[in-house]
């Protein structure tokens, strides 16, 4: 009978009134048991429902209500923000680029000396119309103007924010690409569980696939192509490179999830590890000038 009793009191129905589906939910998503236990017996002998039936209803409707409150704290979280903000730059940069090609291509036809681009729409948004299609054409550049407004904002937000969500991700990548690296895995804890050589080709979705099918060669990086460290490295050592630049961001991502804590020997040895590699290119640049030199003196000597 203790057993039962101390089961019962373990139970995560203990002290919730039956129709409290609030603190049901919360029964359900904070409590534990050492054990299993015949929870519906003991939950009519609790006087928590009045069958197994009863219990089981009351049971869907918390975990159902526990499930959806999950879900919701997962779509506020921080992490999530950014994923959103990313999304919403690249969406408010490709539309503007779009809609700036057909304003500038109406206003040309209208006005005169009109630019190209965002900065050309950006010029035809301050024009006057003197008819409805050349009132038309500028408020076309005006939603222009106001999307690529947008876009900065939201980059703004983004380097504001991605500090705060992963320090060591943002300082070892930038803001914008440690979103990015965010958004392409799915959040930070996703990220932080993917191996290195997954991080690296990131963004390379589509040529990882056809490689896989046989139709081209495997993709050395994605996303991190962008990043300085890979970017401008010299084409021979940009594997290299990226692979050193995925392991790092593999390690920075996870010490961002599991303990929030700013890591500078991380960064340092990122650091060192490129040095290296860029030496590769300086030796290699040394050694040709040397063959190049040896070449021209013997030339000199049959001469």
């Amino acid at each position: 009978m203790t057993d039962e009793t101390d089961a019962a009191d373990a139970a995560w129905f203990a002290g919730v009134d039956p129709g409290d589906v609030d603190a049901a939910s919360d029964a359900i998503r904070e409590g534990e048991a050492e054990e299993p236990a015949d929870w519906p017996a003991l939950a009519v002998k609790a006087g928590f429902a009045e069958d197994e039936a009863a219990y089981y209803d009351e049971l869907r409707e918390a975990t159902v209500t526990a499930t959806r409150e999950a879900v919701q704290e997962r779509e506020r979280a921080d992490d999530q923000q950014l994923i959103h903000a990313i999304r919403s730059m690249d969406d408010s940069e490709r539309t503007a680029n779009e809609l700036a090609e057909r304003a500038i291509e109406w206003g040309g036809a209208l006005f005169d000396e009109v630019g190209e681009g965002i900065e050309g729409a950006r010029d035809l948004a301050e024009r006057e119309g003197d008819n409805a299609a050349e009132r038309r054409a500028i408020s076309l550049a005006t939603r222009v103007v106001d999307l690529a407004d947008e876009r900065d904002e939201l980059r703004t937000f983004i380097e504001e924010t991605a500090p705060g969500v992963a320090p060591n991700l943002t300082k070892m990548a930038g803001p914008v690409l440690a979103a990015r690296l965010i958004e392409l895995a799915g959040g930070l804890e996703t990220l932080a569980k993917k191996p290195s050589g997954t991080v690296q080709v990131l963004g390379a979705e589509d040529a990882l696939f056809a490689h896989l099918s046989g139709r081209a060669p495997s993709p050395k990086h994605g996303a991190i192509f962008t990043h300085d460290f890979v970017r401008n490295t010299r084409p021979a050592d940009r594997g290299s490179a990226a692979r050193a630049l995925a392991g790092k961001l593999a390690i920075a991502a996870r010490i961002d999830h599991y303990s929030g804590e700013l890591r500078p020997d991380v960064h340092e040895e990122l650091r060192e590890r490129m040095a290296t590699i860029r030496a590769r290119a300086e030796d290699a640049s040394g050694d040709e000038e040397a063959g190049d030199s040896a070449a021209t003196d013997g030339g000199g000597a049959d001469e």
